[in-house]
């Protein structure tokens, strides 16, 4: 589990138990530096793989992503900075599937086709993997959950992350959640997620949400201004 010492605010883990207040101070603005990544930073590619784009538990519109968040992998490696990937790795078993009682179809099963990322994301033979819900008895829809996410990065001295992925009112959510109480810095790529949206607007709250906690959203032009983001993502992000 990730290192909570630092920040131990914000219990609540869905976008349909959001009460209490999950304010934060916002990091600076600046902070961004506009264009100009730095040492620290590293990028969280969320859950890009086969079955949550085309299989069994497909988020609508996430293999648009694919292209986009192929392009904020090559701006930080070409900058030398981490990129990881979390993945759900189940057991066939999982605790999540309906079979098991769950809320969801089986997916994602350790070593499935399924399971692997798909094929067009261009990962660096570098890429730091994170395998999430690996046990048959405990949910994780947070990287940092029951991984050594936040051990990987402190020993990169990474302070600011950039996450995208699939899919934004679950495990995007929670992986910035989680890393924003681990006293994280975190960019949202607006560009670059998709939402499940059971019900509509989840995408929404959850976005709402992430920015209560301290989120800043960006898109690639904000990271790479060279990069024009609107000929990449068609339509809207939720």
């Amino acid at each position: 589990m990730p290192d909570m010492t630092r920040n131990k605010a914000h219990a609540d883990r869905s976008v349909e138990t959001s009460n209490g207040d999950t304010r934060k101070t916002l990091p600076h603005q600046r902070a961004i530096d506009r264009g100009l990544l730095r040492p620290g930073d590293a990028l969280v590619i969320v859950d890009m793989q086969n079955d949550f784009v085309s299989g069994s538990l497909a988020v609508p519109g996430g293999g648009e992503v694919t292209p986009v968040l192929n392009r904020y992998i090559d701006i930080f490696t070409r900058q030398h900075l981490p990129v990881i990937a979390t993945r759900d790795w189940h057991p066939p078993h999982h605790r999540s599937f309906r079979e098991s009682g769950g809320d969801w179809p089986a997916h994602c099963v350790a070593s499935s086709a399924g399971a692997a990322f798909v094929p067009a994301l261009a990962l660096p033979p570098d890429a730091i993997v994170i395998s999430k819900g690996t046990q048959t008895d405990r949910e994780a829809y947070s990287g940092f959950a029951g991984t050594d996410l936040d051990r990987q990065l402190r020993a990169r001295g990474v302070s600011r992350l950039f996450v995208g992925g699939l899919a934004t009112d679950y495990c995007v959510l929670n992986t910035v959640l989680d890393a924003r109480r681990c006293g994280y810095d975190v960019f949202l790529l607006a560009d670059g997620i998709r939402a499940v949206n059971i019900r509509a607007g989840d995408g929404s709250r959850a976005e709402a949400k992430m920015q209560r906690a301290g989120t800043i959203a960006v898109r690639i032009d904000a990271v790479a201004p060279e990069v024009k983001s609107g000929a990449m993502a068609s339509g809207q992000h939720r």
